[in-house]
């Protein structure tokens, strides 16, 4: 039906972006304009549509509430946890709609507020959810434009917004608000046309940087995570945890408990735990309950593990095939062979896994450090056997997840926990659960063969990838005779970070998304095999990839990159350049690292990183600034520090005193730039800069003192090892 007034409540008759019950929804929210819209029916601005075979699969949908104080609201599936999208996608909604940014508010995450979300991943939100939020906020526009034409009499043309008011144009006296625009209606509309969108000339907004939204709240200590939540008699738990990963319980002794008052033993299957009103008092309780466990035997150790992936994997999937490797061989003057090594990463977040939860009858409402809040609801409806209506996952701050914070065993235990002692419950998993518990970034073998003419031209290119995935692998160098493998266990679901039968079968402990999963191990081999090539032909890394990249904005990033870092500025003595080049999530990057590497203790100190990237439009260039700088700084640690000591099941880390994440004391000085494309789709700036960090470095430490390592992180041993 079609209104005949503006107050009245309607429904346009397109396809509705239906997951779940949208009117029932809509009741709980208040008057006003509300706009809905879906990534997977809307047909998207003119050259921003997203066509890949994982639209359906994000299923993206999202609304835009204009209420009756002028205040707007943005909900979205997405979760905020620490990457800035709180920020960035309030700044495109003011931007379309010509208000503050001040005046937008990000709902996000909240299963019972928010449409649903597959999870917040791969760089995936800037990309696919910024444009169609963007389109939103502009429809959302024309219909306040519309409605304000019929109150002021005024062709639509002859207006003009600017805070959140519309005026005549060259006479401001005659205007309306929005919120004048919203009071006392409820008009709901689904976004079905293209709506005219501002191009960069006329950003107010976009392209301006700004500090996060969040940040005051954050650093005041006013922000709230899953732990801050405080509940009336809420309880805490500790989970009494076997020594290796993979243990069954057989047998579980409790008479210890006798000295403690107050406390409840609870069990369920493998799940061991015992509450307490008082925290100190439930982990006491806890070392006193003698538990029996079944440990599976081990199959490899930190130092055989990537034997036992070479012998124990055979099943091979061609990724990327071109010409014929022996003809590029034989076109070759130079061949060279060696394989490259990454081992298991843990992702160390500040914030450890947690969550708080009660039960409101016979519904569940749980706070949890979630990057899938609905997939989490899934999984709670499926382990408690409750109806998905009767779990509510509330938003909640993230403090950091990087991959890590997908899988949600605390929430489940949490929820099991408060289920069986029918009282609200806290679990925080200690920073010892995490590292067991973790699913820690899958070590990965790469075998890498290439060859040059005599000109200097790559001829062929042999990429064989074992469980790290081709994530990034598509060549942009351009190589002739090409061949890139992904060697993985038969019948595995996933290409790097996913293994048959709980994830166990080939590694000895969970593996997971790690920030880019697979790119930074593959570009670290990658990218160090290139300079061993150029370095083989004698001629300068620089040089080289720029005679052997197919790729335009490659080029025109490493360039950038070059110029920025001063390329052939002179070398200080025992200092090395190295360069690494990438692309993830839509984004070309180039890193440029300067190092120290003392000959006599294999020491390494980063001096200065230079990273550059086309990211298309940069929204937020404070954001994208901070992103690349975490990632740069994250980086560090899996090139230099972080390696997981385990045998079997048994993990050694336990604390950061036997896991080194890099310091304030080594942190160098750190450049970001970005190409100017301020009117090209925005790409991912969560993920990209990570992932050459490991190249770049192995790069400089080569060019520095003359050891190739091979394997990450380069610590001291390896680099010494190498120099004999």
């Amino acid at each position: 039906m079609k209104p005949d007034k503006i107050d009245e409540l309607y429904f346009s008759d397109v396809n509705q972006p239906v997951i779940y019950d949208r009117r029932k929804f809509l009741k709980t929210l208040g008057k006003g304009i509300i706009v809905i819209f879906s990534l997977s029916e809307l047909s998207l601005l003119q050259g921003w549509s997203q066509t890949s075979n994982s639209e359906k699969e994000l299923d993206f949908n999202a609304y835009i509430h204009i209420k009756e104080d002028g205040r707007v609201n943005c909900y979205t599936g997405k979760i905020e946890m620490g990457q800035g999208i709180i920020t960035s996608l309030a700044q495109v909604v003011a931007e379309e709609l010509e208000v503050s940014i001040q005046m937008v508010d990000m709902i996000m995450g909240d299963t019972e507020l928010c449409p649903y979300d597959a999870g917040t991943w791969g760089s995936l939100t800037t990309r696919f959810a910024d444009p169609v939020i963007r389109a939103a906020a502009a429809e959302a526009r024309e219909i306040l434009l519309k409605f304000a034409a019929e109150k002021l009499q005024e062709p639509i043309e002859n207006l003009v917004t600017k805070n959140g008011v519309i005026s005549v144009l060259n006479n401001e006296t005659t205007k309306i608000t929005y919120a004048e625009l919203t009071k006392g209606k409820k008009i709901v509309q689904t976004l079905k046309n293209k709506p005219a969108i501002k191009s960069s000339k006329d950003f107010k907004v976009i392209g301006k940087p700004i500090i996060s939204t969040d940040a005051i709240a954050k650093v005041t200590g006013k922000a709230q995570y899953s732990g801050d939540i405080k509940l009336p008699d809420m309880v805490y738990a500790t989970v009494i945890r076997p020594d290796v990963f993979g243990s069954k319980k057989v047998s579980v002794n409790a008479v210890g408990l006798s000295n403690f008052e107050g406390v409840e033993l609870i069990e369920d299957g493998d799940l061991v735990a015992v509450v307490h009103s008082n925290p100190d008092v439930a982990n006491k309780a806890a070392r006193k309950v003698k538990v029996v466990w079944d440990a599976p035997e081990a199959q490899a150790t930190d130092k055989t593990i990537f034997e036992h992936l070479n012998n124990t994997i055979t099943d091979s999937k061609i990724f990327e095939e071109k010409g014929d490797l022996e003809v590029g061989k034989k076109a070759s003057k130079t061949v060279v062979e060696a394989e490259y090594y990454d081992g298991y990463k843990a992702h160390a977040a500040m914030e450890t896994h947690a969550a708080t939860c009660y039960f409101e009858g016979d519904k569940l409402i749980i706070w949890a450090s979630t990057q899938t809040p609905f997939g989490l609801r899934d999984q709670l409806s499926t382990e408690l056997h409750m109806p998905l209506e009767k779990v509510h996952v509330k938003q909640i701050f993230l403090g950091g997840g990087f991959g890590g914070k997908i899988y949600n065993q605390q929430a489940i235990e949490a929820a099991k926990i408060a289920k069986s002692c029918n009282k609200p419950v806290q679990l925080v998993w200690s920073r010892r659960e995490e590292f067991m518990f973790d699913n820690f970034r899958p070590a990965a073998l790469m075998k890498v063969k290439a060859g040059v003419n005599e000109h200097g031209k790559l001829q062929l290119w042999k990429f064989d990838i074992y469980c790290a995935g081709t994530r990034g692998t598509k060549l942009f160098y351009d190589v002739p005779n090409n061949q890139t493998s992904m060697f993985n266990e038969k019948n595995v679901r996933g290409n790097s970070h996913t293994s048959k039968s709980d994830n166990i079968s080939i590694h000895p402990f969970k593996i997971g998304a790690w920030r880019a999963p697979g790119n930074n191990s593959t570009t670290f081999a990658r990218e160090s095999h290139i300079d061993v090539v150029a370095f083989k032909f004698g001629i300068d890394p620089l040089e080289f990839r720029l005679n052997n990249l197919n790729n335009e904005n490659m080029k025109a990033t490493l360039q950038l990159a070059a110029d920025t870092f001063n390329w052939k500025r002179a070398k200080k003595d025992g200092h090395g350049y190295g360069i690494a080049l990438g692309e993830d999530a839509g984004t070309c990057v180039a890193i440029i690292a300067e190092v120290h590497v003392d000959k006599i203790t294999g020491k390494v100190t980063p001096i200065n990183l230079v990273c550059a990237q086309d990211m298309g439009q940069v929204v937020n260039p404070h954001g994208a600034t901070v992103q690349t700088e975490g990632g740069l700084t994250m980086g560090l640690g899996y090139a230099l520090y972080e390696d997981i000591q385990f045998n079997g099941g048994k993990i050694k880390a336990r604390n950061f005193n036997n896991y080194t994440i890099t310091k304030f004391s080594v942190t160098p000085k750190i450049t970001c730039v970005f190409i100017d494309k301020m009117d090209a789709k925005p790409q991912g700036g969560g993920e990209p800069a990570i992932i050459c960090v490991g190249g770049a470095i192995a790069n400089a430490v080569f060019d520095a003192c003359g050891a190739r390592v091979y394997q990450m992180p380069l610590t001291p041993n390896r680099i010494l090892d190498a120099l004999k």
